[in-house]
């Protein structure tokens, strides 16, 4: 299958800065990509040079297949959402959504069975001759998104645009903007630095730290299978833990010997090993893999986080029931719960 977008040996400096390294990225037709990473990482510097508001220094971008590093903003079939929605405060919800196609001179019977079209995709129906001043914040950013995709591009840039949302509205508009990405069937780029969001709303993730790119993936993929340190560390909460690669399915770590379901590592490789806090069960002390004492316990909501000091190092642990401080237990984790990363690359 063709690439939609192509991103080739994408070099970004900014006065002698580099921010981004030699990118090389395709993204497909309908799909909706995030790229997540810490602030400052290069992730809208990248989206900024496909929307055509920055040029590479090195590199190229292409889009169907041909070259547009030369082609203005307003001639790509690209529009974007910023994180402030730049709507126009004198006009009402009808007139911002209808506004890119009174520029284009479109009919306005057309323009209206478009605009209704748009309020009905983004649950405005009613709102019409409302001003947008007096919107929260979730129906400002309705308003934007049926703005943008009333041109009917092909593809959505999204730049950290739940950013100003608090919490609960946030997390409604994920689910809302992944349903709206489904309906229309084209292809969102997002921008975020919020893991959560990335894993709830993304068919592949492209994760950047420092101007490259670390992994790609389905969310399940980077949370389960992170290729290195900062993934691991960036994705969810780990525990990351040195070790050596004995033999394939054997791994040492905290002076003893566990089996494991990871091969193809050089023989007494040193490696990193991630286990992820749900993973670990708090067993008796003869039940568990791992012994120590429980040093901390936190109530988060859905679970508590317990934390229990071995000889070697303090886990933490992800548990529906809650353990009681001082008390001497057991870590049980099964061979695949044992992730081996090479350090090869690792942060």
């Amino acid at each position: 299958m063709e690439a939609l977008i192509s991103f080739k040996n994408i070099v970004k400096d900014f006065d002698g800065q580099l921010v981004l390294k030699s990118i090389n990225l395709d993204i497909y037709e309908n799909e909706f990509v995030t790229l997540l990473g810490p602030s400052g990482c290069g992730k809208t510097t990248l989206l900024r040079i496909l929307g055509g508001f920055i040029e590479q220094s090195e590199g190229h971008v292409y889009f169907d297949g041909i070259e547009i590093s030369s082609t203005p903003p307003h001639k790509r079939e690209i529009n974007t959402i910023f994180q402030r929605y730049a709507l126009f405060p004198h006009m009402d919800v009808y007139d911002n959504i209808a506004f890119g196609l009174r520029i284009k001179k479109q009919a306005e019977d057309i323009v209206d069975q478009k605009v209704k079209k748009m309020l009905k995709l983004v649950g405005l129906v009613g709102f019409e001759h409302r001003a947008v001043t007096l919107l929260s914040g979730g129906q400002q950013q309705r308003v934007a998104i049926a703005r943008a995709l009333i041109n009917e591009p092909m593809v959505l840039l999204l730049d950290e645009p739940l950013g100003a949302l608090d919490l609960k509205l946030r997390k409604e508009m994920q689910l809302e903007l992944k349903k709206i990405q489904k309906e229309v069937g084209i292809t969102f780029i997002y921008v975020t630095h919020d893991q959560e969001e990335a894993l709830t709303m993304s068919d592949k993730i492209v994760v950047i730290n420092a101007g490259e790119i670390q992994q790609i993936g389905t969310p399940i993929d980077i949370y389960n299978e992170p290729e290195n340190r900062f993934v691991a560390d960036f994705i969810g909460e780990s525990n990351i833990i040195a070790g050596t690669m004995l033999a394939d399915y054997k791994v040492e770590f905290d002076d003893q010997v566990f089996e494991c379901v990871d091969f193809g590592f050089d023989a007494n490789e040193k490696v990193d090993i991630v286990i992820r806090p749900e993973d670990l069960d708090i067993v008796s002390t003869s039940q568990g893999k791992v012994t120590g004492k429980v040093i901390s316990s936190l109530f988060k909501g859905v679970h508590y986080e317990i934390v229990v000091a071995t000889q070697h190092r303090q886990y933490i642990i992800h548990s529906t029931d809650n353990v009681e401080l001082g008390v001497d237990v057991g870590l049980f984790f099964h061979p695949e719960d044992i992730h081996v990363m090479s350090k090869m690359g690792s942060y």
